[in-house]
């Protein structure tokens, strides 16, 4: 039987406890929360894992936080690390929720292992869960991370080989663009020795 991400990230949660600490996100939250601190309210943490640092952060200020995850095992320590954290274990493109219904979304370092091919449609997902005026943050692989403009392949990760997929930056501000989204901001971010772009976008009024 073949190991899925799913399986992979099971175990990524036997091993947390000794790496939690690798992955500095402070600035990233920080910046995150100055954009939408008047809008406090509900978030979705789409790739939640542990619930940490960023639901937490969240919960900390005062927000309702949803936080969705494929990985039992993550969602057990969620429910450790951050009980308040409403938690839906589910792959990110099958769950749902109603239209306007979160003030933030998050996707940090999640939405690159789904097929690029199918970005547009979370995208648009999105859209339509924001409340207007809205933002949503999410990690996107580029060539500064797998070597290649467009990838659809795997990576090794904590000696892991896991799936990555993305298209070009043009291709990605087009897809954001159509579907309705002004971009923010577009920041190349290094942490924990990986490099990734962290994109901010806004859906208007």
């Amino acid at each position: 039987m073949s190991t899925t991400l799913q399986d992979i990230y099971n175990g990524f949660a036997g091993t947390y406890e000794q790496n939690r600490g690798q992955f500095d996100m402070t600035e990233v939250l920080e910046t995150f929360y100055q954009r939408v601190k008047d809008k406090p309210g509900t978030l979705l943490d789409l790739g939640c894992g542990a619930g940490e640092p960023l639901g937490r952060y969240f919960i900390e200020r005062g927000w309702a936080v949803t936080g969705v995850d494929f990985s039992e095992q993550m969602l057990e320590l969620a429910a450790r690390y951050v009980p308040q954290m409403n938690t839906i274990q589910s792959d990110l493109r099958a769950v749902d929720f109603a239209r306007d219904q979160f003030a933030a979304i998050t996707a940090s370092y999640s939405l690159f292992h789904i097929p690029a091919s199918d970005h547009p449609s979370m995208f648009q997902k999105f859209y339509r869960w924001l409340q207007p005026e809205g933002k949503a943050l999410f990690t996107y692989a580029t060539e500064e991370y797998t070597g290649s403009s467009e990838f659809d392949g795997y990576k090794e990760f904590m000696n892991q080989k896991l799936f990555y997929s993305h298209k070009n930056t043009d291709a990605l501000y087009a897809d954001l663009e159509n579907t309705g989204f002004t971009i923010e901001s577009a920041d190349y971010r290094t942490i924990g020795g990986e490099t990734f772009l962290w994109m901010t976008v806004y859906k208007p009024c």
